[in-house]
């Protein structure tokens, strides 16, 4: 299989993967509002405060709250609510009147993923609106940027692997190599690609996370904005530094490749010196750009970012190494550049510790974004991390196979120094006609490959290892795309944050109303819906309870059963049954329900939709004294 139609195949693989992707979930998880959603209060409150899992960016837009006749109600531009970062708030206008209010709500999240979303409240009593929630909540992170933008990621990975790789390979396994044009264009072709794609990703990171149109991006407005942010600040950091890459490159492939085998003792010092000096200059840009990811994404929030930051970064350029020099090692097999038996070996042991190094790392990783065994399969970025994880197993084994090819290796049988382009031949006579000149092109470059063809057939070993080098590089271009799916999907630790929230916060003032709304499927027909549990006033002692059960539209519809429980684990209480009374349709109340004691309670619903179709849903609320 020749490298054009790997390349074919590789990018069907490709399109599969990315052609069904989704646009990028929230990674800052909603986990309290203020007022609650679709709480009823009794008095207009002063002002609208949200709480999130981690910290956000606000903007201007950031949080509109509109009165039922579609007119904004908010004062003033959004805050952090007592300077926390993970908080947003907006002030409302004096003197509010009676009816259901909307808040439209948007921000980017500390790993440079946006989020946005919309709830109603209502003060004194529901009323009718003009407004609708669904179209408030404002579609950031999709349409064609967000697809562009996750192609942008996807081709800056693979251009860091192919620089870092390559030039790595180039530089210490094969050095001789740096001095044929094929090996030379794998770590170039991956600057140029990293350098693109991470212009491309700064004049799409505005309407990227405003949801705006593709013209945003270039808007140099837009463009100021986004620079004064830290994934901005990332994103230029990448540019800088691929600028000393290029310096890096460049006596690479000039001063150090054509110095050759030193002769004389002082000829090997300088050129041991000047090796020194390009690994050292190498390793240090190599880290900063891989460093440009970890402190703008995942591993810059949660728990432990500051042991997660450095771990990112070796996971990163271990990646790098092993993907981009697996690229670098299958070229030279396949375009029969006669690469020795030593330089192969010392890539196997690199690559060997650049495994290791994924593993380890990688494990890490998934523990700190997971949280729980149950979030590999109960949400979608546990889900594919599954399928990384056995897609990189498929890697481990491939890359044993390879091992024992090289093991098996024997000397060259074509010389490196036949890659290297030769000076065109004039026939005599024949300079006056170009046509013959590139006649005799073709037929040159026609035998070249023949005879390099012929010597790989005659290689069984290196043909074998040709062969599960290619196997390697096809499934590590899919590890990479899964990869690049995982840096957009809420992690798992955030998911069930979101999951397990509640409406109202905790030091919410007397008379505010708690509440919970929990989806619910029992897998039954009409069995999709949602209830609503409102804990009035959400305190020590005697609470008022509402449910209100809809279905898979907000529309109250009627379940044939409801059960109600309420249990504190940390202090053994419970469970306590809720005896709830039909009020109305897919309405359910119990006047007086008694909360002994503060924490954290957890509170269980049972919806049976059918004579055999039940579920039972759980979530956490906080109860104050």
């Amino acid at each position: 299989m020749t490298i054009r139609r790997a390349l074919v195949v590789l990018g069907a693989l490709l399109a599969v993967v990315l052609g069904a992707a989704t646009p990028a979930s929230a990674h800052a998880a909603l986990v309290n509002t203020n007022p609650g959603e679709d709480a009823i209060v009794k008095t207009a409150p002063q002002q609208v405060v949200l709480t999130f899992s981690e910290g956000v960016l606000l903007s201007a837009d950031s949080l509109r709250v509109l009165d039922p006749a579609g007119g904004r109600v908010d004062s003033g531009p959004p805050q952090h609510a007592n300077g926390n970062s993970s908080t947003a708030a907006v002030a409302l206008r004096a003197g509010l009147g009676d009816g259901t209010y909307t808040v439209a709500w948007k921000a980017v999240s500390d790993d440079s993923h946006p989020v946005a979303g919309a709830f109603t409240f209502s003060v004194g009593a529901p009323s009718k609106t003009t407004v609708d929630v669904a179209e408030q909540a404002q579609a950031v992170g999709g349409g064609p940027a967000g697809v562009l933008y996750g192609i942008g990621r996807y081709v800056a990975y693979a251009g860091f692997a192919l620089l870092v790789g390559a030039s790595a390979f180039l530089a210490v396994c094969w050095p001789r190599g740096a001095l044929l044009r094929p090996m030379r264009r794998i770590a170039v072709g991956g600057w140029v690609a990293l350098v693109a794609s991470t212009i491309a990703l700064l004049m799409l990171r505005g309407p990227y996370v405003n949801g705006g149109g593709l013209g945003d991006a270039l808007d140099l407005g837009v463009m100021r904005d986004v620079l004064n942010t830290r994934p901005g600040a990332a994103l230029l950091s990448r540019l800088l530094l691929l600028a000393a890459a290029a310096v890096f490159l460049a006596v690479l492939f000039g001063l150090y490749a054509k110095r050759g085998t030193p002769a004389s003792e002082s000829e090997r010092a300088e050129r041991a010196d000047l090796a020194w000096g390009l690994g050292i200059g190498g390793g240090v840009i190599a880290t900063g750009i891989a460093a440009t990811w970890a402190m703008a994404e995942h591993a810059s929030v949660g728990i432990q970012s500051g042991l997660a930051m450095p771990v990112d970064v070796a996971h990163l350029l271990s990646m790098a190494v092993w993907l981009g020099g697996l690229t670098a090692l299958l070229t030279a097999l396949v375009a029969g550049l006669g690469i020795e038996r030593e330089a192969v070996q010392r890539f196997s042991k690199i690559g060997f510790a650049a495994v290791a190094t994924l593993v380890a790392t990688g494990t890490y990783q998934s523990w700190r974004q997971l949280g729980s065994w149950d979030a590999f399969v109960s949400t979608s970025y546990g889900q594919l991390l599954l399928v990384k994880i056995g897609l990189v197993v498929l890697l481990v084994e491939l890359a044993w196979l390879s091992r024992r090819w090289t093991a098996r290796l024997g000397a060259p049988a074509v010389s490196a120094t036949a890659a290297v382009k030769r000076p065109e031949r004039v026939v005599a006579g024949s300079s006056a006609d170009p046509a013959r000149q590139a006649q005799l092109r073709l037929q040159r470059t026609a035998r070249d490959k023949a005879q390099a063809r012929k010597t790989r057939e005659s290689d069984p070993e290196r043909d074998g290892l040709r062969k599960s080098v290619l196997a390697e590089v096809a499934v590590a271009v899919v590890v990479l795309a899964v990869t690049t799916l995982l840096t957009g999907t809420q992690p798992g630790r955030a998911a069930q944050e979101k999951t397990g929230s509640v409406a109202a916060p905790v030091d919410a003032p007397s008379g505010l109303p708690l509440s919970v709304r929990i989806p619910y499927d029992t897998h039954g027909p009409k069995g999709k819906g949602q209830a609503l549990i409102t804990i009035d006033p959400g305190r020590v002692g005697q609470n008022e309870v509402h449910v209100l059960i809809s279905g898979a539209d907000p529309v109250p519809v009627d379940v044939p059963e409801v059960k109600l429980e309420f249990t504190l684990k940390a202090k053994s209480i419970g469970p306590l049954p809720v005896a709830l009374q039909h009020l109305d349709v897919g309405h359910w109340t119990a006047a007086s329900v008694q909360l002994p004691m503060a924490g954290t309670w957890q509170v269980s619903v049972t919806v049976r939709t059918s004579d055999i179709d039940q579920v039972t849903e759980t979530r956490n609320v906080e109860i104050t004294s």
